[in-house]
């Protein structure tokens, strides 16, 4: 049975939280609620790992040639050394040379074929003179060291090693390392079912009907859901809630039962129009986090029961940024994985910003450029409207910029966070 989190998990006594203080609360206090379940390999990828797994076999399970050539014993050059090495017999892959090793003779092998008994040293095709005959006769150049050209059994993992534990995103080359153990299914954490609900009397679905004044197309829905996705859910869309406090509410009550965590645009503060906070505190526990950054400050956490309700501003940057800085690893981790903060690449900065507040955290938007020398460098988006989802598509990620920066000058050095590190794909 999973575990369920505490219903104050998300409680805080801060009127205003640091960047760095929401990141420790959440990393703190979250565990995995997911069940578990069997999964065939075939199906295993992006999954994430419930189970330890240990080498049972060494892999390679025996030593074998690395190149296609001629399998002899090292030892043997002491004796033979430019007489010619008769050939007495062939291996190749899955078909293995059998008969006992004789002293001053080569066995014919190929690429992957299991060393033959009494062998240890493969010299290449190209490395030997073969003399026709009956038997075939080589001549072996001087040189050639002991094991050369041998893969050694448990080369690659000895046996009873421990290649996954629990919480491991399974990635294809994972798959194939579990392959070659054996392993035809593994136990891995139920995929989350997460839904996405965009609000506001103003959003309009795209293809619903043209636009009446004041009001705007849903960009936020179609995003959420690529984004939930990528952080391994299984993703529903509730739709458009419109701005009805007794609507809201019952639409909450009425689908939090069916998912592990619902993700919500809009509504999340706490003005006369914000009715999601007002619902999810009439129906469970809600807290509202400043956040000291920028794009970004409100943000609703909350639960129904074993639901988790995050609501998000409506703004697409501070909604993007917001998701990926605290909604992805929050996911991840009630799905099984371990906290994980995305990897930071110190680069030069190609742009100037003279000054800015230091009593926040701010987050902007980053392309990466190739300097002359070669070098990357990582240029800012030139305006910072918290709407404008073309710096969303310029960029390649975020440039992490921490409290107490107060200007930034070419060349200087900044934490530049790809968008790679939640598995979105550039450009």
């Amino acid at each position: 049975m999973a575990a369920r989190l505490a219903d104050d998990c998300f409680i805080t006594d801060r009127p205003r939280l640091s960047h760095d203080a929401a990141i420790a609360i959440l990393a703190d206090r979250l565990v995995p609620i997911a069940e578990t379940e069997p999964v065939d390999l075939d199906a295993a990828g992006g999954r994430i790992l419930a189970e330890p797994v240990a080498a049972l076999r060494a892999v390679p399970a025996h030593a074998n040639s690395a190149v296609d050539g001629y399998a002899f014993a090292h030892d043997d050059l002491g004796s033979v050394r430019s007489a010619p090495w008769p050939v007495i017999g062939r291996a190749a892959a899955g078909h293995p040379h059998i008969g006992a090793h004789r002293s001053g003779h080569a066995v014919r092998i190929f690429t992957g074929a299991v060393m033959p008994a009494g062998t240890d040293t493969v010299v290449m095709q190209e490395d030997v003179e073969l003399i026709d005959g009956e038997p075939a006769r080589i001549r072996i150049r001087p040189g050639l060291k002991r094991g050369a050209n041998v893969r050694r059994a448990g080369e690659d993992v000895a046996a009873g090693e421990t290649l996954f534990n629990p919480g491991a995103l399974l990635r294809p080359q994972d798959l194939a390392a579990l392959a070659a153990l054996g392993r035809a299914e593994v136990t891995c954490y139920r995929r989350l079912r997460i839904a996405v609900v965009s609000t506001g009397d103003e959003v309009v679905r795209p293809g619903a009907r043209d636009l009446a004044p004041g009001e705007v197309f849903d960009a936020n829905a179609p995003m959420l859901r690529a984004l939930a996705d990528l952080a391994g859910g299984e993703v529903a869309d509730l739709g458009v809630w419109r701005d009805d406090a007794v609507g809201v509410q019952r639409q909450l009550a009425a689908h939090a039962p069916r998912y592990d965590a619902i993700v919500t645009t809009g509504g999340a503060s706490k003005g006369e129009e914000d009715h999601m906070a007002a619902a999810l505190e009439a129906l469970g526990t809600r807290h509202v986090w400043q956040l000291a950054i920028k794009p970004g400050r409100p943000i609703m956490f909350g639960q129904i029961g074993g639901t988790v309700v995050v609501g998000l501003p409506g703004n697409p940057v501070a909604v993007l940024v917001c998701f990926l800085m605290y909604v992805h690893p929050l996911l991840r981790r009630l799905g099984g994985a371990p906290w994980r903060e995305p990897r930071r690449y110190a680069l030069p900065a190609a742009f100037t910003v003279p000054s800015r507040k230091t009593d926040r955290r701010e987050f902007w938007r980053g392309m990466l450029i190739t300097r002359a020398d070669g070098t990357l460098a990582v240029d800012k988006f030139a305006r910072d409207g918290s709407g404008l989802i073309s710096g969303l598509r310029a960029a390649d990620g975020l440039i992490d910029i921490p409290e107490p920066i107060a200007s930034v000058q070419p060349g200087d050095p900044v934490a530049f966070i790809p968008f790679a590190e939640f598995g979105i794909i550039g450009h």
